[in-house]
């Protein structure tokens, strides 16, 4: 569903992105992690279009997000760190300017936003301007914007920032239903317990370059530490170890399906 093959991203002498290749089937739970300054953001960025890599080519659905991207960002939907909505408007309003956006019929749009609604317990406040939300009710109506067509793509980034741990813990059952449903989860986060219990497959990368891919053992094999998730990012993303993996390529561990 996702294939990035040798992508590179340049900012005039700088390389924020270099080669990387990965292969994310359907109904996978993906994993994107890396230290600060890392390239996810880029990544990310070029993924949902908003940015086009210096050489190499992304994949969406089989389709090529430079030259088909109209068709590619149809099955995407993308939701930031930090949830925006148009203040003016309702959490209704925004839904179903939304559902517009996507192209959806009136009717099946409204019947989306109603069924959106009810899955995200909205009702309380949907009516009002978005203004006067706060954080947790910005993330769920952020949530139900995302999936109220039906994406065969759903990238997310920090989902877990200013969230209580009910709160947490019904957004990890959401991503985990995604993924059974079917729907590419692409995920990319700092909370390594959150990565750990919720992923199939987790790609670590660093300066740019992927220095790690698969399930917890395999990276767990590859860095030589049986512990948690964390231990393992740790000894990964060391200076040393980093460089060495690196110099080894092991981009390859990024085409492989899970098991």
């Amino acid at each position: 569903m996702i294939q990035l093959d040798k992508v590179t991203k340049q900012y005039g002498t700088k390389t924020a992105v270099h080669e990387m290749s990965l292969e994310v089937p359907a109904g996978e739970l993906f994993a994107f992690l890396g230290p600060n300054g890392a390239g996810k953001t880029t990544t990310i960025k070029m993924l949902c279009g908003l940015l086009f890599p210096t050489s190499g080519s992304i994949r969406v659905g089989g389709f090529d997000l430079r030259t088909d991207g109209g068709r590619a960002r149809q099955l995407l939907s993308y939701v930031p760190d930090q949830p925006y909505l148009y203040e003016k408007l309702t959490g209704r309003e925004f839904l179903q300017f939304i559902a517009d956006m996507y192209g959806l019929s009136r009717d099946h749009g409204r019947r989306r936003v109603a069924e959106a609604i009810e899955q995200f317990r909205l009702g309380e406040f949907i009516d009002d301007l978005t203004e006067r939300y706060s954080h947790g009710m910005r993330q769920r109506t952020v949530f139900a914007s995302a999936l109220v067509h039906e994406p065969k793509v759903l990238i997310v980034d920090e989902p877990t920032v200013g969230l209580d741990p009910r709160s947490v813990r019904q957004l990890k059952d959401l991503l985990r239903r995604q993924a059974d449903g079917g729907t590419t989860v692409f995920l990319s986060s700092h909370s390594l317990d959150v990565v750990q219990e919720l992923a199939d497959r987790i790609a670590i990368v660093d300066h740019g370059r992927l220095i790690g891919c698969g399930d917890l053992e395999t990276l767990r094999t590859q860095a030589a530490v049986d512990g948690s998730l964390e231990e393992v990012f740790l000894k990964l993303t060391e200076p040393e170890a980093a460089e060495d993996f690196a110099a080894a390529k092991p981009q390859a561990n990024g085409q492989e399906a899970p098991r």
